[in-house]
């Protein structure tokens, strides 16, 4: 095995420099993306390794620098070469697709797969390459790591035009992971909403009643946010068979609470109260919603 806290060992030491003026200027308009944080920034930060912006060094010398940082730190082996990895998927970018330098550094060292697995995830990441990057970040092998981050940088960038969530919901799917913090499951819920009423329902009921409560809130607002979908979203959630609860939450978020400021939420007020019995009056339901006179008509 190389000893790689041997610089000329680790990276090529002739050749292009991905951590020339260029590629910096390209790494930082990728990290301005993301909100000021790359995910190698996380793994550094949660390593330990280098302190405030580390990454990406500026240079040969920025690069000796970090390879020293990353040697002298008190992590695992594992991690070391994870991190030297990663920085060699930088060189095979800039090398062309023939560059195999992260792969034999991997084959080199024995690192485990997983590491491997994981880091190229973080890169395709880190380079807005979301599909690739799911490829690695869902392999059964790997814990949830930095999962609400995944999901934020997931929701954040998909093409909400389009109402197009299938990444972030394919990554929940295949990972499962458990929420950390509000923002990851309040930003994946409100796609989920987006993509599906019931599927978005079903996965509400899994919480305790508080936070279903307010997920259930997020749902109605969801719904009557946008006009040209409240039609049918509207009679897809109207339709559905509610607890106790969930009724009082819908009649009181529609009808008295914030969502009575919508336009929409008298309309879907309506097609609940028709679907439920409670409104035999279908005439007057058809200049709002037109599509729900055929409820009516199947005796809902």
């Amino acid at each position: 095995m190389l000893d790689f806290s041997q610089f000329s060992n680790a990276f090529p030491t002739d050749g292009p420099n991905p951590y020339d003026q260029n590629g910096v200027r390209a790494i930082e308009t990728y990290r301005k993306g993301f909100d000021g944080t790359l995910f190698i920034d996380r793994v550094l930060r949660a390593l330990g390794i280098g302190q405030g912006k580390t990454y990406p060094p500026r240079g040969d010398n920025g690069l000796r620098s970090l390879h020293k940082q990353i040697i002298e730190s008190k992590v695992t082996l594992y991690h070391k070469l994870s991190v030297l990895y990663y920085l060699l998927l930088d060189f095979d970018c800039t090398f062309g697709t023939q560059s195999q330098l992260a792969q034999a550094l991997a084959d080199e060292s024995s690192l485990p797969q997983k590491y491997q697995i994981l880091m190229r995830g973080l890169w395709h990441m880190d380079h807005k390459e979301f599909k690739f990057a799911l490829e690695h970040l869902t392999h059964p092998s790997l814990p949830s790591e930095f999962a609400d981050e995944i999901i934020i940088a997931l929701v954040r960038h998909a093409d909400a035009d389009a109402h197009d969530y299938s990444l972030p919901l394919a990554y929940y799917y295949a990972t499962q992971p458990i929420f950390k913090t509000a923002e990851a499951l309040e930003l994946f819920f409100g796609a989920l909403a987006q993509t599906s009423v019931t599927e978005a329902l079903v996965f509400a009921r899994s919480f305790p009643q508080h936070a279903q409560h307010r997920l259930f809130e997020q749902l109605l607002a969801s719904v009557i946010a946008d006009s040209r979908s409240a039609s049918t979203r509207g009679k897809e959630l109207a339709s559905q068979p509610l607890t106790g609860n969930e009724e009082k939450w819908f009649t009181d978020y529609l009808g008295s609470g914030e969502g009575r400021k919508s336009k929409n939420a008298k309309m879907v007020l309506q097609v609940r109260q028709i679907v439920t019995g409670r409104d035999r009056k279908p005439a007057a339901l058809e200049s709002l919603l037109p599509q729900t006179a055929r409820i009516a008509n199947t005796g809902w």
